[in-house]
């Protein structure tokens, strides 16, 4: 006799349901038994060809949605033939430097089947409006158009540096594209509001909890303060968080995000629509636990870590590459990492219970105790004056600085223990199956941009970056200008330096 799989949950003694606020137990009645998170692997090197050619060796091994990793130049605003961008072309992610690019890159990838995920965050109006250019050449509508882009720049701020201009004409940038995607990209989610970075900077769980939600806060309150309404982009706000070596603390971070982002935004926003309180999120396994040292072990770092972020409740993973703390993943490396989901997802059982851990005495106080620490946080950035000036007064920096080196400081003395670095070391040869960077890629990148230059029409090009800058200076919504500007093949380093030109740059 077969135990009947069906839709499981046992329950806590509070009586709340799954899909029901505060959304403590999942977001939807039914999780993974009625649909599976959507597995993503994120990629993106050398160029666009590589890149594309990646992207379809991935969907043929069961991968539902792209994730698009971007160069450094592309991140900050330059060109791949810029000065500052020389030997950082194609290093950690593709460089896209034109339509011309982007068209390359999403070569045979049917934009109205399969979701996008771009992690982009200075530039992310420029890249959504190279897609938006893309889709529109395939004969897909904006509207059919569905994914996520992470334009959430406070954290660059806070955690990873990939800043162009100052806070407040990057938070106004963030709020045009809200708007715009809320006109004409009903089905995109229009940010990803991210603890993956602060979490890799050296934060705490609760710290990586409540700077996520302050941010989260300040986007909001800039969105409804321009006038637009909490129960219709609520609804398209997404999270992005990390999925640490603590197995329990995180499943319970999960569960406490989305109690308090429901929370807030039904008292102190004032949403009323269920899907605008609904704490959505990717997770990304920890890229800072991997090591160089017996880098197998990395694959049960991973397994453990996707683990918890299932049995949390996510709406969609990436698991990394046992070798990405050398370089970019290999094909076999990231196919593996694939199979360590999809493992989970078709062989462990975990998908048929509604967040089984429900109930447990252990996982429930640690999720009290989460929601406690980073309410506590949060009540201090509000203190602050919100999470703009509380990142100008280098709050939350410091906070991350000082829980960072308490860590170090533990693994330094030995009271941290990570497996095959400061405990149980072997000698081992030096691993050397690394994912290259062709150099001929890279010429080739900068020789299609220097042909774009040449046979574009540099009149319809000025026209367009006139009409930028003018938006820009009159306080008009960016994202038409630059939607129009990439169509005429204007590049990136050219519109972010219009936009440099009106708003300066943040030091």
């Amino acid at each position: 006799m077969s135990i009947d799989r069906g839709k499981r949950f046992f329950g806590h003694k509070t009586g709340e349901q799954p899909g029901e606020y505060p959304y403590t137990h999942g977001v939807y009645p039914n999780m993974y038994s009625g649909r599976l998170w959507t597995m993503r692997q994120y990629a993106g090197f050398a160029s666009a060809e590589e890149s594309n050619k990646r992207y379809h060796y991935l969907l043929k091994q069961g991968v539902m949605g792209l994730s698009v990793a971007f160069d450094l130049p592309t991140q900050t605003g330059y060109d791949s033939d810029h000065a500052l961008a020389e030997g950082e072309v194609g290093k950690v992610g593709v460089p896209i430097s034109s339509l011309a690019d982007m068209e390359i890159l999403l070569d045979g990838i049917p934009l109205d089947k399969v979701s996008v995920s771009m992690t982009i965050n200075s530039t992310a109006s420029i890249l959504l409006a190279f897609l938006i250019a893309v889709a529109e050449k395939q004969g897909v509508t904006p509207d059919q158009l569905r994914g996520t882009i992470q334009n959430d720049i406070l954290k660059e701020y806070i955690a990873r540096g990939t800043y162009i201009y100052p806070p407040k004409p990057s938070m106004r940038i963030t709020t045009d594209i809200f708007e715009y995607c809320g006109e004409h990209l009903p089905n995109w989610n229009i940010i990803s509001i991210s603890g993956y970075h602060i979490r890799e900077a050296g934060s705490t769980a609760a710290q990586e909890l409540a700077f996520t939600l302050a941010n989260g806060i300040a986007y909001v309150q800039s969105a409804v303060d321009s006038g637009m309404d909490v129960n219709d982009f609520g609804k398209r706000l997404s999270f992005f968080f990390n999925s640490h070596n603590n197995f329990f603390e995180e499943v319970a971070k999960f569960r406490a995000a989305r109690r308090m982002w429901a929370k807030i935004m039904k008292e102190r926003f004032g949403a009323t629509e269920p899907k605008a309180m609904m704490c959505r999120f990717h997770t990304q396994t920890a890229g800072s636990t991997l090591t160089a040292q017996q880098i197998d072990n990395n694959v049960v770092r991973t397994t453990l870590q996707a683990t918890a972020a299932v049995l949390g409740g996510t709406q969609s993973l990436h698991t990394n590459g046992l070798d990405e703390a050398l370089s970019l993943p290999t094909e076999e490396s990231a196919r593996l990492a694939l199979r360590t989901q999809q493992v989970i997802a078709y062989e462990s059982g975990i998908p048929d219970a509604i967040d089984p851990l429900a109930g447990s005495y252990y996982v429930e106080s640690l999720t009290d105790e989460l929601e406690k620490l980073a309410t506590e946080l949060i009540n201090k950035i509000d203190t602050l004056g919100g999470a703009v000036p509380a990142i100008e007064q280098e709050f939350q920096q410091n906070e991350i600085a000082s829980s960072a080196y308490d860590f170090q400081k533990g693994l330094d003395a030995g009271e941290n223990i990570v497996v095959g670095v400061n405990k149980f070391t072997v000698d081992e040869k030096e691993f050397d199956e690394l994912q290259g960077i062709d150099p001929n890629a890279v010429r080739s990148q900068l020789h299609r941009l220097e042909k774009i230059q040449k046979v574009r029409n540099s009149d319809h090009v000025k026209k367009a970056l006139d009409s930028l800058q003018i938006a820009a200076n009159n306080n008009k919504n960016l994202m038409p200008h630059i939607v129009h500007a990439v169509k005429q093949y204007a590049t990136l380093g050219e519109i972010s330096d219009i936009l440099r030109s009106e708003f300066g740059e943040h030091q």
